[in-house]
């Protein structure tokens, strides 16, 4: 994926602006939310259901949600969902300054959430090749920069400032995160408008729906790019379930220390996402995307063997490090093959398949602990990560990333190939 140096435009800016400001309110009521329901149960299964519920809609809605997007125009999707969260995050905050809140509430508002979340990424993810004419290096760099932004205040200043708040009453962290989303709302409302997407005559909107999970499923690039995700949502979510324990009972790392761990993983992703556009330049982006899924690997491998908090602490940087480039350089790709009337359903439908996923891979992670040792889900991980880079390796090779950029449009142009029909398009490019 080369071309020339090109400046972002303004309105990316803008953009990045946006989701800076509504990452830090999401790292804000990441931690405030698991703190505010503590304060109102310690039963853990009703702290997973306040969990889940934010994955849900995800699972429910992840296609469907995406072939709306192509339907609508998605700038105005983007500020909408903003709005409506800002609007939401006043209920709890509201029942919580007069001391009702609850925790079928709380699961609620995070259902909300996650389908306000659903909709405004896949429009987001639709919208940035419009905003870049889908050059292949400007959207790497945009992603490189989303992505550090999502990482800086989701990871560490977003969580910090939750905790700090919720000392200041149970209603400031959510305050804080609906003025977050009302003034990103504010700044996309003031993006440059996309062209609409073309609508397509005669289908309805569960064979739109059908038509964009197909188009995944039969290409063998845009399959291999989702898989990555969702095999590594498993073997992530297996580790993370048991890694507090892992760290407390064979690292003897204490509460403090494990924050710190986690900040070791998050320096990596902020490295990752700022190296990805070189690495993709000088080993081409399909061999990039093996390396850096092969070293999350060996990274996770190198965790579990771990003798010391040290050496676990190089090896999270080292896999987040692997996970930063990953989620550059895979949603660049995809931004640049995909036509652009199916952007919203390929990216809803590649995002579906990886949280689908991450439930399996928190049990899975907890009966291998449970069943044999707490080291074991971490092997287990490693193993899954590897065997996923080889069995994804052809599939996402420079060879065939470059036989995709060069069947790629910038626009739709009558008798361009994005233009053609779908289902033919699937057959060319799995050839």
């Amino acid at each position: 994926m080369t071309s020339e140096a090109k400046k972002l435009p303004t309105g990316f800016g803008r953009l990045w602006a946006a989701q800076t400001v509504s990452s830090l309110g999401d790292g804000v009521s990441h931690a405030a939310l698991p703190l505010l329901a503590l304060t109102l149960t310690r039963d853990p299964m009703a702290l997973a259901v306040v969990t889940a519920a934010g994955t849900l809609p995800w699972l429910l809605f992840g296609v469907l949600g995406g072939a709306l997007v192509d339907r609508w125009d998605r700038r105005r999707t983007m500020w909408a969902m903003d709005a409506a969260r800002a609007v939401l995050l006043a209920l709890p905050a509201a029942a919580a300054a007069l001391d009702v809140l609850s925790i079928p509430l709380l699961a609620a508002v995070a259902f909300a959430l996650g389908l306000g979340s659903l909709f405004f990424d896949t429009a987001a993810t639709a919208y940035l090749p419009d905003l870049l004419g889908r050059d292949p290096a400007l959207l790497e760099s945009a992603n490189s920069r989303l992505r550090g932004a999502q990482t800086a205040m989701s990871g560490f200043a977003g969580p910090p400032a939750g905790s700090a708040l919720l000392a200041l009453g149970r209603a400031v962290p959510l305050l804080a995160d609906a003025v977050s989303f009302a003034l990103s709302a504010l700044l996309v409302r003031s993006l440059p408008a996309a062209p609409r997407p073309v609508p397509e005559a005669r289908e309805t909107l569960l064979q739109q729906a059908r038509a964009g999970a197909a188009y995944v499923f039969r290409d063998r690039l845009l399959l291999g790019l989702a898989l990555r995700p969702a095999v590594g949502n498993v073997a992530f979510l297996a580790v993370e379930t048991v890694l507090a324990l892992f760290a407390h009972e064979r690292l003897g790392i204490d509460t403090y220390g494990f924050g710190l761990l986690l900040t070791a993983e998050a320096t990596g992703g902020l490295l990752g996402a700022g190296i990805a556009s070189f690495l993709g330049r000088r080993l081409g982006t399909g061999t990039a995307l093996t390396c850096t899924a092969a070293v999350e690997g060996l990274a996770v491998l190198g965790l579990a063997a771990a003798p010391n908090p040290y050496a676990a602490g190089l090896a999270l940087a080292v896999c987040g490090a692997g996970m930063g480039a990953t989620m550059v350089l895979g949603p660049s790709l995809r931004q640049t093959i995909v036509p652009a009337r199916l952007m919203g359903r390929v990216a809803s439908t590649s995002r579906m398949l990886a949280m689908c996923a991450a439930p399996f891979g928190a049990f899975l992670g907890g009966w291998l602990a449970t069943t044999y040792d707490v080291r074991t889900p971490l092997y287990t991980a490693a193993g899954l990560l590897l065997t996923m880079t080889a069995v994804t390796a052809t599939m996402t090779s420079n060879r065939r990333v470059e036989a995709a950029l060069r069947g790629a449009a910038p626009t739709d142009r009558p008798g361009h190939p994005e233009s053609a029909d779908p289902a033919e398009e699937s057959a060319r490019d799995s050839v």
